[in-house]
C-alpha cells in the first residue's frame, strides 16, 4: 500500500456534527486515509475540533485547508448554503473532493461546480452514500442476477423524520426554510430516490405534487412557534427508462407506523427494504424477499462480502467509510463512487419534480 490519502475535514463539531459521527470514524477505519487536517468557521474553532479529535492540524479556513500540501482530499461537510464556496476552494488548490449531499444549493450551483471539476480533471465523490449501503448493493445484485425476473413497479413509501416535522431541535430550524436547500426533497427523498434508481435506472418521466400541510413548527427547547415554507409532503410517480413504474409518497415527521417501505415487484418475485428512518443512508435497513412459489416473503441475510469495511464501525458510518474505500480504490473500478456529474443527475431529477409539481403536468427527463 502507498501513502495514505491525508484528508482535510472541513466543518466538524466534536460529539455532535455529521462530520464527528460519521466522517471521522470512517476514515480512521481505513488504512487508506490518515485525516490530517480540520477547518471550521474560526480558528478557535478548529483548534478546539482538533484537539477534541486528536487531528494533528487546525487550520482558520477553507482555503488555508485546501493549501496544505498534506492535504489530498478536502470533504465538505457543512450547510448546504456553503457547499460552492468551500468546493471552489477545493477546486482552486486542485485538490480531490468529497462534497456531502446535496451538492448544490439548487441545480445551477451543482452543474457549475461539476463543469469546474471536469475541466480542472480534478477528482471527485458527491455523498450519495446509501448505494454503497451493504443491503443496497445486493439488492442491486440481486434484481441484475434475476432474482425478481423482469422488474415490473416499485413503490417507496418514507417518513422524514426532522424534516417536515410539526417539532424540531433548534440545531435543525434552518431546514424550515427552502432557501437553505435542506428540504425534506432534497435529503431523505434525494438520498432514497437515487439508490432506488441506482439499482432499477434512471427515470424517462415524473409527475408529482408538493404540498405543505404544516405551516408552522414548535422549536423543542424554547417552545417558540415559527413558520416555515417548505412542503411537508411528496408524491412522485414516473416511468424509468426501462418501463418500471415508480410510486412514492415521502411524510413529514415520524409514522406511528411505516417510516421506511421500499418494495420491488418483478414477474418472479419481490423484494422488500424496511428501516426504522425514512433516510435510506442513514437507517439500519432490514431486507426480505420471497419468489417463486414462496406464499410469503423471509428475511434475506446479507453476504459477508458485501460489507468490505471494519465489523467495529456502526450506523450511518458504515456506508460512509464504504463510499471512502471504493473512492481509495481509484476512478477505474468497476463500480466508481457517485461523483459531481453523479449529483448532477439527482439534481435534475428534483428540479423536475419540483417544475412538475408546479404546472401539474408530466415531465420528460
Amino acid at each position: 500500500m502507498g501513502k495514505p490519502i491525508g484528508v482535510g475535514l472541513v466543518g466538524v463539531t466534536p460529539g455532535r456534527s455529521w462530520a464527528a459521527r460519521t466522517h471521522v470514524p470512517a476514515l480512521r477505519s481505513l488504512a487508506d486515509y490518515k485525516i490530517v487536517a480540520v477547518a471550521n468557521s474560526s480558528l478557535g474553532s478548529s483548534q478546539a475540533a482538533a484537539k477534541a479529535l486528536d487531528i494533528p492540524d487546525a487550520l482558520p479556513n477553507a482555503g488555508a485547508l485546501a493549501e496544505d500540501p498534506n492535504v489530498d482530499l478536502v470533504t465538505v461537510t457543512v450547510k448546504v448554503p456553503h457547499h460552492k464556496a468551500l468546493v471552489d476552494a477545493a477546486l482552486d488548490a486542485k485538490k480531490m473532493v468529497f462534497c456531502e449531499w446535496p451538492l448544490g444549493n439548487g441545480l445551477a450551483e451543482a452543474e457549475a461546480m461539476a463543469a469546474r471539476a471536469k475541466e480542472l480533471g480534478v477528482r471527485t465523490a458527491v455523498g450519495l452514500q446509501a448505494r454503497c449501503s451493504p443491503t443496497v448493493r445486493y439488492v442491486r445484485d440481486l434484481i441484475r442476477e434475476g432474482y425478481l425476473g423482469e422488474v415490473l413497479s416499485t413503490t417507496l413509501v418514507g417518513s422524514a423524520g426532522v424534516s417536515g416535522a410539526s417539532e424540531m431541535p433548534k440545531a435543525y430550524t434552518y431546514l424550515a426554510d427552502r432557501k437553505n436547500g435542506a428540504t425534506m426533497l432534497t435529503i431523505p427523498f434525494g438520498h432514497t430516490i437515487d439508490a432506488l434508481c441506482w439499482c432499477l435506472g434512471d427515470f424517462r418521466e415524473v409527475w408529482a405534487s408538493l404540498e405543505m400541510r404544516r405551516k408552522s413548527f414548535t422549536v423543542i427547547e424554547t417552545r417558540d412557534v415559527c413558520p416555515t415554507n417548505v412542503d411537508d409532503q411528496l408524491v412522485v410517480g414516473g416511468v424509468l427508462e426501462n418501463g418500471v413504474v415508480v410510486s412514492a409518497h415521502y411524510r413529514g415527521g415520524l409514522s406511528r407506523g411505516t417510516t421506511l417501505l421500499w418494495e420491488i415487484n418483478g414477474t418472479e418475485g419481490d423484494l422488500q427494504i424496511t428501516a426504522p428512518l425514512g433516510h435510506l443512508q442513514m437507517s439500519q435497513l432490514t431486507l426480505r424477499g420471497g419468489r417463486g412459489q414462496d406464499k410469503e416473503l423471509s428475511l434475506m441475510e446479507i453476504p459477508t462480502k458485501y460489507r468490505t469495511v471494519s465489523a467495529s464501525l456502526e450506523g450511518p458510518a458504515v456506508a460512509v467509510a464504504e463510499e471512502y474505500s471504493r473512492f481509495a480504490e481509484g476512478p477505474d473500478t468497476v463500480d466508481p463512487v457517485p461523483d459531481f456529474d453523479a449529483a448532477v443527475k439527482l439534481h435534475k431529477l428534483l428540479d423536475a419534480i419540483e417544475r412538475s409539481a408546479q404546472a401539474g403536468e408530466r415531465i420528460r427527463l
